[in-house]
Formats: structure tokens, C-alpha cells, sequence
């Protein structure tokens, strides 16, 4: 067979002070010495260099102990290593080199160090390196001196626990222990996950209840927007067209009105030239011009009230809009100094009564008393403590008041018209009787006067018009600005806005200027700054809990995984593990009937009961008869699987274990140990003088049993035994001398019988 285990390499390691190295270039190599001479700490060397975390094992009590601590004249060494090599030419262990070199190394501080080819690793790396050989810090494959009847003396679990180690399944129970491990870690991250999510919870709530406050404040400014757009873009179609009909409407009676006038002075001279001929009274030409003057002031006072009225109308419109922003108020403020002023004249009116005995003069003070609280209240229902309308309050009044004197001096006018034309009927009915050839002129100077009137009297409407409109650009002006103040300059960009219906009623317009007002109060009540952060902040935390949402979904696929493999790994170290036993059963029966002439051993799989104290709840079910009796106080149910061993020895009433001699156990255990190698044999075995407890007749059993064996496993046997000793093809003798160091001797069997030949 292959040669996997080369080398092993020993320096500072308990006894071996200096560097020592053992070389296995044979199927059997066999140790041997005198007992203290330290053969022992090869076997354990084996066990610390592949990973033994026990010390206790390797009988020490702490890391230092295994450090050669001096003797005689030699010092203390600081550090202890030992150094495994191994041929991998067949990649026994998956990893890409030929020959793979194992060292651990430990410090007198208790710092271990693990290395690969000369490269620091962990623990956990060596472990899962050597579990897919098979090959184990301890077990199966490493028996020292007094632990071959340990499988024995086992219980079913540890028992189970030694045979899955043989069998190679101890990988997978490596890697189900490893899945466990994640999954109770998976298990705490997805509670923590959970708790995450509950803590934000309530937040994304209150944000979520924020954003939607927010997005129907966002809304409304569409809402707003689109209305504002359409607004603006009817006033403005408005504004155009009405500029546009008012130029219109100007230009012919401005044009008529001039071609009248020159027609008039044309008339006028003829009608001079006729009066001068016929000596005509000049007062009738003094009554013409002073009607003249008087309907020019007629037509400035008309455009002058047309003016005033415009600007009365704009103030009425900007008082009501103030009003209805200010009567949002239940109450009304009276100031002192009135309520002061009113008490004063109150109290000025009751003297005056209570020095009289006059009755009449008494209820009249009462009237005059009534009449003061009853003007006061009037007075205060009416007043608006706002001072934003007193200003156009008191601009309206000074309107008003300018109406009424215009509206006075229109009347003035218009009698002094119609009295002077009365008396320019009467003195040209006076004249007509005389008038000849200036009949003519004089009926077309009254028919242009009455034409100049009626166009006179169309311009000034048609300024009116003009002063109305310039009135309404201002407003529409200033409320392009607050909306560009309020929603920004979106609203305001209404040229690509297309109008079904041009020409819709003006009433419709302002319906909708009211809306857009009510639309603005609402948006300016919602309060709409923050929205920025707020739309931030949730989208953020919604971005989390999606985000722990998906890590949670993650977890629980993961941890199904987990559970899964878990069950599969269980099912295959189950079955895996039964069907070892059967094929270990097949080989203990042969080396068992090889050992003791005759008999029978096999490994049963039982399941071990556990006995324990009732609970109350039991009691109870006992005293109703619910349950079976099973003792006083006690109850009894299964465990764990584990297996037990049955052996039958030939010619003896034996049939089980307690009853075998200490001999009998060893070659019991010897058979058992020497089955399971060879139903999965390992690399190589470590015998630590498992045959001292042998006669001669069984030890040659044995030696041919390790001869047997050396063909599957390569084998290392610390023995004192002769006959083991004579099937080892490589001898290395150990001795100590005064300085309490261990050194090495060595003969090569094989090759002297070479030479020899």
C-alpha cells in the first residue's frame, strides 16, 4: 500500500528537548523502549499536531506542560512544536499540494499556533482539512495505552458517538452542528429583524398620515395650478379682446366727431354771415357758444363721474375681499375712549334729567338716551377694527363724496343746459320768423350739436369702458404676482393653455376667481413648507422597512434552507450510520470468533431510557388511571439513539459485557477496534501498547490481525510486545538518560533483509 504519513517532526515537545524526527517509509513501524523513556509522548504528539484541544488527554493541565521544562544541565525550551507530513500525491487531503506539512506550535503564554505548509490558519481550518480524510484529533485511529477498553466502557451515546467518528460520518455531524449554529443565528437575526421593523412601524405611520396631509395639500396647488392657468389665460383673452372692441369703438365716433366739427365751423360761418346780412341778434350766437361750453363741461363731468365710478368699483371689490378675510372674526372691537366718550354724554343727559321735574323734558332724555346706545351699537356693528380697510375706506368715502359733487354739478349743468336751451328755442323761434337763407345751416347745426352730443356722450361710456378695464389689468397684474409668490412661476405659465369655450359668460370667471381664492386659503391653512423633509424622511424609512422586508423574506428562506439541510444531513448520517454498523457487525463477528475460537458479537442500536422524578400534571393522569404505573416516583422515556454490545463467548453462559474477564475485554475491544478499521479504514492507525494485557497465543493473533490490518492502514505500534515488534518493518527504539531527554534509535527491518539477501 501508499505511504500517507511521511514524517513527524518533534521539538521542545515534552521529553524530546531537541529536534527529533520519526520517518515512515514502512506499513508497520513499531516504537519501542523502556516504560518513562517517553514512547507514550509520540502518540500524544500525534494528538496535538492534528488538533487536541483537551491537555488533559495528553496528560497535562495546561498549555506549558507540554513544553520540555528542563533538566539536568540542560534549559527550558520556550516553545513546543510538532510537525506532521504527508504524501498527497493521491489528494488524500483536498488541497492542491503534493506533500502537505501540518505544524501546531504552543508558547509558554498558552498561545497556540496552527500552520499549513508554513502558512498561519485556524483551528477550524486543520479540522475541516483533516475531517474530509477522515482523520480526527482523537478516536478510532489514535489508541493509546489503557483506552482500548474505552469504546467499551462507553455509554450508547458517546459509543455512537466513537462509531460515526470511525465511520467517517463525522463531517457531516460537523457540518449539521455547523447548520444549527447559523440557524439559531439566522433565527436571533430575524427576531431582530422583526423588532426592527416593529420599532419603526409607528414612525412610517405618523409619516405615512403626514404625506398623505401632503400630498393632498399637493393636490390642491395642481388643482390650484391648472385653475390659476385657465384664469389667467380667459383674463388675459378677456383683456385683449375688450382693449381691442374699445379701440374699435373709439375710433369712429372719434373720427365722425372731427368731421362734425369742421362741419360745424363751416355751418357756424354761414350762418354769421348770414346773421351779419340780416342783422341778426348776437345774443343768439352767445347762447350757442355758451351751450357749447356748457355740454364740453357736461361731457368732462360725465367722464370724470365714469372715472370715479370705475375706481369706487375696484375699492368695493378690494374692501369685500378684505372683509371676507377679516369677518372670519365672531366678534367685534369697541375701544375704550368710545364706550368712555358714550358714558360721558350718557351721564351729561341723566344730570340734566334729574334737575328737572319736567315729565315731557324726562322721556325726552330717555329718547335721546335710547337714540345714543342705539346709534353706538349701530355704529360698532359696522366698524371694522382692521386697519387694512380704513385706508380704503377713507378713499372711498373721499370717492363717494367726489361722486356726489359731480353728480351735483351734472345736474347743475344739465339745468343750466336745459335752460339755456329753452331760452335758445325761444330766441331762435324768434329768429326762424325772420330767418331766410340761413334756415338750412342753423337745421344742420342743430342736427351736428345733437350728433356731437350723442357721440360725446358714446366716448365718454366708451372711457369708462377704458378705465374700467385699466382698473381690472391692475388686478389681474397683481394677481399674477401672488401666484407666483404662493405656487411659483408654474401657475403663471398659461400660454400653452387651449380654451374650449372663448366666449363663456363673465360670470363664470369670477365663479372661478372665487374658487381659486378658497383653494388658496385652504393651501395656505395646510401649511405645506416642510414637505420636502417630510416626503424625504418617509421615503427613507419606507426604504428601510422594504429593505428589512426583504433581509427578513432572506432569513426565513435561509433558515428554511438550513432546516432542510439539516433533516436531509440527519436522515444521511442516520442511514449512513446503520448501514456502518451492519458492515462493522459482519467484520467484529470474524475477528471476534478469531480471537475466542467460537461465539458471537455484534453493535445493536438502541434507544437508551431516561428515568426521571413525575411531574405533577403525571401524578394526577396516574391517580385517574389515565397512565400506566411505571414506580413511586418515578417515570421512565426514551432518549437519544445510541448502541449497545452484545457479545456471546463459546463454551461460557456469558452474554454480556460486566460479565467478561479484564482479558477478555481487551481482546473484545481489540476485535471491535480492528472491525471498524476495516470496514473504513483510515490513513494510518496509532496503537499505544494496546497488546500489553495479551498472552503469547493471542498475541500472535494480534500480530497477524496488524499485519492484516497494515495492507488497508498504515499502522504505528508503541509496543513491548516481541511478537508485535516482529511484524514492524522500521524499529525506533526510544531512550532517556540522566538528562530526563527522550532520543531516538531507529532499525530499518526491511532493508537489512534487503542487504542481507
Amino acid at each position: 500500500m501508499s505511504m500517507y504519513l511521511k514524517s513527524l517532526e518533534l521539538a521542545g515537545f515534552k521529553s524530546f528537548a531537541k529536534k527529533s524526527s520519526l520517518e515512515f517509509n514502512s506499513p508497520i513501524s513499531a516504537i519501542v523502549g523502556p516504560n518513562g523513556s517517553g514512547k507514550s509522548n509520540i502518540a500524544e504528539a500525534f494528538r496535538f499536531v492534528l488538533g487536541e484541544q483537551s491537555i488533559k488527554s495528553m496528560r497535562g493541565k495546561k498549555g506549558e506542560d507540554l513544553i520540555f521544562n528542563g533538566a539536568g544541565d540542560g534549559g527550558r525550551a520556550n516553545r513546543a512544536s510538532a510537525k506532521l507530513t504527508f504524501d498527497n500525491v493521491k489528494r488524500l487531503l483536498p488541497i492542491d499540494f503534493d506533500e502537505v506539512v501540518l505544524e501546531r506550535v504552543v508558547h509558554r503564554d498558552g498561545v497556540n499556533e496552527y500552520l499549513i505548509n508554513g502558512s498561519l490558519v485556524r483551528l477550524k481550518d486543520i479540522i475541516e482539512l483533516l475531517a474530509s480524510a477522515h482523520i480526527g484529533a482523537s478516536g478510532h485511529h489514535i489508541i493509546s495505552q489503557g483506552e482500548a477498553d474505552k469504546i467499551l466502557n462507553a455509554n450508547l451515546r458517546d459509543r455512537r458517538s466513537m462509531i460515526e467518528d470511525a465511520l467517517g460520518l463525522k463531517i457531516y455531524q460537523y457540518k449539521k452542528e455547523e447548520s444549527e449554529r447559523k440557524l439559531e443565528k439566522t433565527d436571533q437575526n430575524i427576531k431582530e429583524v422583526e423588532s426592527l421593523r416593529r420599532e419603526i412601524a409607528p414612525h412610517i405611520k405618523f409619516l405615512k398620515k403626514q404625506v398623505e396631509k401632503i400630498e393632498r395639500a399637493m393636490e390642491m396647488k395642481r388643482e390650484l395650478i391648472a385653475l390659476y392657468k385657465e384664469y389667467f389665460k380667459r383674463e388675459d383673452v378677456y383683456l385683449k379682446k375688450e382693449q381691442d372692441s374699445i379701440l374699435h369703438d373709439r375710433s369712429k365716433p372719434e373720427a365722425e366727431l372731427s368731421e362734425l366739427g369742421d362741419e360745424l365751423r363751416r355751418l357756424k360761418d354761414v350762418v354769421s354771415q348770414a346773421s351779419q346780412n340780416e342783422s341778426r341778434s348776437p345774443e343768439l350766437l352767445a347762447l350757442e357758444e355758451k351751450i357749447a361750453s356748457v355740454r364740453m363741461d357736461k361731457d368732462a363731468t360725465t367722464r370724470e363721474l365714469g372715472r370715479i365710478e370705475g375706481e369706487i368699483s375696484y375699492l368695493k371689490r378690494s374692501i369685500a375681499k378684505k372683509n371676507e378675510e377679516l369677518n372670519k372674526e365672531k366678534t367685534k372691537t369697541v375701544f375704550l375712549v368710545d364706550v368712555e366718550s358714550l358714558y360721558q354724554e350718557i351721564d351729561e343727559k341723566i344730570r340734566q334729567a334729574e334737575g328737572s321735574e319736567d315729565i315731557g323734558f324726562i322721556k325726552s332724555i330717555f329718547n335721546n338716551l335710547r337714540e345714543l346706545v342705539t346709534g353706538f351699537i349701530s355704529k360698532n356693528k359696522t366698524k371694522n377694527d382692521d386697519s387694512a380697510t380704513a385706508d380704503f375706506e377713507k378713499e372711498l368715502e373721499i370717492l363717494s363724496s367726489d361722486k356726489h359733487s359731480f353728480e351735483r354739478k351734472l345736474a347743475e349743468i344739465r339745468e343750466e343746459e336745459q335752460s339755456l336751451s329753452k331760452k335758445y328755442d325761444v330766441i331762435k323761434d324768434e329768429i326762424e320768423k325772420n330767418k331766410d337763407q340761413n334756415v338750412e345751416a342753423e337745421k344742420a347745426i342743430l342736427r351736428i350739436m345733437t350728433r356731437q352730443n350723442e357721440l360725446h356722450s358714446q366716448m365718454a361710456s366708451i372711457t369708462a369702458r377704458h378705465e374700467k378695464i385699466s382698473l381690472e389689468k391692475e388686478d389681474f397684474e397683481r394677481e399674477l404676482h401672488e401666484a407666483a409668490m404662493l405656487i411659483g412661476r408654474e401657475a403663471i405659465n398659461y400660454d400653452s393653455v387651449v380654451l374650449e369655450e372663448v366666449g363663456e359668460d363673465r360670470h363664470a370667471q369670477l365663479e372661478r376667481k372665487r374658487t381659486i381664492e378658497r383653494i388658496k386659503i385652504r393651501l395656505e391653512e395646510s401649511g405645506i413648507g416642510t414637505s420636502e423633509d417630510v416626503m424625504k424622511e418617509f421615503k427613507e424609512a419606507e426604504e428601510r422597512d422594504i429593505f428589512l422586508a426583504k433581509e427578513l423574506s432572506d432569513l426565513e428562506t435561509s433558515g428554511a434552507a438550513l432546516r432542510q439541510m439539516i433533516v436531509e444531513l440527519t436522515e444521511k448520517l442516520d442511514t449512513e450510520f446503520k448501514e456502518g454498523v451492519r458492515k462493522i457487525n459482519d467484520e467484529f463477528h470474524k475477528f471476534f470468533v478469531l480471537m475466542f475460537g467460537g461465539g458471537a458479537a455484534s453493535l445493536k442500536v438502541v434507544r437508551e431510557k431516561i428515568r426521571r422524578r413525575k411531574s405533577a400534571e403525571e401524578i394526577e393522569a396516574l391517580e385517574r388511571g389515565e397512565i400506566e404505573e411505571m414506580g413511586d416516583d418515578e417515570t421512565e422515556e426514551l432518549g437519544d439513539e445510541g448502541l449497545d454490545i452484545e457479545v456471546s463467548l463459546p463454551r461460557k453462559k456469558i452474554k454480556g459485557l460486566v460479565m467478561l474477564s479484564g482479558g477478555e475485554r481487551a481482546l473484545t475491544s481489540i476485535a471491535l477496534l480492528f472491525a471498524i478499521s476495516q470496514v473504513n479504514p483510515p490513513p494510518f492507525i496509532i496503537l499505544d501498547e494496546t497488546d500489553a494485557a495479551l498472552d503469547e497465543a493471542n498475541s500472535r493473533k494480534y500480530g497477524d490481525m496488524v499485519e492484516n490490518l497494515s495492507k488497508y492502514s498504515q499502522l504505528i505500534v508503541i509496543t513491548h510486545n516481541r511478537e508485535t515488534m516482529s511484524r514492524a518493518g522500521i524499529l525506533y527504539g526510544i531512550t532517556m538518560g540522566s538528562d530526563g531527554i527522550s532520543k531516538l534509535l531507529s532499525i530499518a527491518f526491511d532493508e537489512a533483509v534487503q542487504v542481507a539477501k
